[in-house]
Formats: C-alpha cells, sequence, structure tokens
C-alpha cells in the first residue's frame, strides 16, 4: 500500500479560531491505491468468490485499514454485486446496516460517495462498499429492491449530501424540513449561524470564527 496520507484539524480549520478542540486531531487514511495480496482474516475469501462470481470488472480497488475491508465498486454493477454478496451461499450479506455519504470535493468526477455496511449473520462477517459519484450526475441504483432497510437510510444520505438513489420509493427529506435549500453535509455549505451570548462574553457564528483553505 502506498504511504498513509495524512490530514490534519476538521472542518477546514487552520488557526487557532476553531473552538471545538478538533484543530489538533491528525486524521490518518490510505492513499488512493488497492491494499495488496494477502489482505488476511476472511477477506481473501470473500474477494476470491467474487471474482469467480464475475465481479473482477466491478472492483476498482480493495481497501484493509484498520481491520476493516472495503470493496470500491462501479456504481453501475452496485445493484447486481449487492444481489450476489445476499444471495450466494458462501457470501450470504443478509444485512445492509447502514448506508452513509461523504463529500470529496477535491476528487473531479467522484467528488460524492456513497458507503454501504454489510453483515453476513450466517458468517459472522462485515464488509463495506463504497462508490463514487460525480457531482455533475449524482445518480445511483437504490439498494431497496435488495436490502429493504437501506429506505430511510438512502433518505437520509440524499438529504445531508445530495446523492439521487434511483429507484428509491419515496425519497424526499427525512431530517430538514421539505422546503429546505441545498445539502448541509456537503463541504461547500456554508456553516452559517447566528452570535451565541453567554456569562457576558459573545461567541461569533461558525463561519466567522475559522479560518478555511
Amino acid at each position: 500500500m502506498s504511504d498513509i496520507v495524512k490530514r490534519r484539524g476538521m472542518f477546514g480549520a487552520n488557526t487557532t479560531g476553531d473552538t471545538s478542540g478538533y484543530g489538533r486531531l491528525v486524521v490518518t487514511q490510505p492513499a488512493g491505491e488497492s491494499t495488496p495480496r494477502p489482505y488476511g482474516e476472511y477477506f481473501d475469501e470473500i474477494a476470491d468468490e467474487l471474482e469467480r462470481s464475475g465481479f473482477s470488472d466491478a472492483i476498482e480497488r480493495v481497501v484493509v485499514h484498520r481491520g476493516e475491508i472495503t470493496f470500491h465498486v462501479k456504481r453501475e454493477r452496485l445493484l447486481e454485486l449487492a444481489r450476489t454478496l445476499r444471495d450466494e451461499p458462501t457470501l450470504r450479506f443478509e444485512l445492509l446496516s447502514g448506508v452513509s455519504g461523504v463529500h470529496y470535493p477535491q476528487e473531479t468526477g467522484s467528488e460524492l460517495h456513497a458507503v454501504y455496511h454489510l453483515l453476513s449473520i450466517t458468517h459472522n462477517r462485515r464488509i463495506r462498499l463504497e462508490v463514487g459519484i460525480p457531482d455533475a450526475d449524482p445518480h445511483v441504483d437504490s439498494l431497496t429492491p435488495v436490502y429493504p432497510t437501506a429506505d430511510w437510510h438512502e433518505r437520509e444520505t440524499w438529504d445531508f449530501f445530495g446523492i439521487v438513489f434511483d429507484g428509491h420509493p419515496a425519497l424526499t427529506r427525512i431530517e430538514m424540513p421539505d422546503d429546505w435549500v441545498g445539502h448541509p453535509q456537503r463541504k461547500d455549505y456554508p456553516l452559517g449561524g447566528i452570535p451565541v451570548e453567554y456569562r457576558g462574553a459573545e461567541i461569533p457564528p461558525p463561519d466567522e470564527r475559522r479560518s478555511y483553505s
């Protein structure tokens, strides 16, 4: 694997104006390449089974980090791959436990990511699927036909990030008001806010007290 990428702080803050306490945080993550084989644990068995099932060209890369495995999947093969993960006896990932979104503005052509957490109750195994989606065409197939539990998770991911899950039975807002404009978990969404007063002091709103790069 390539060198680990390090990022310091959170929320884009790079000065002492960050009062959240996250300014000293150091985040490490793998660079954008696949982890070399062998992956270890049961991960190689899953990768081998997906290759035997004809999904070699559907998986863009595989990342093993901190004891967890993530399969980065082409979005046009996601629904087919999910069905195989659920139904193949040697895999049996019966439960989708969550769907979440990530926004990487610097990744041109793959700015939005949908992340799926799968659990095999039969084999007591966990994996993660991740799909890169262009901001200019933020569509990906809904997994509700395969995993009904995706329903509200996909609604929340659309609400916060603007990822459109095609085929979802009711893709409406679940957290924000129906007339809300924009998707507030995206990194290009303004923080806004109002000053807060307490004990005679005044704290300015977030977009005025932090410095962004």
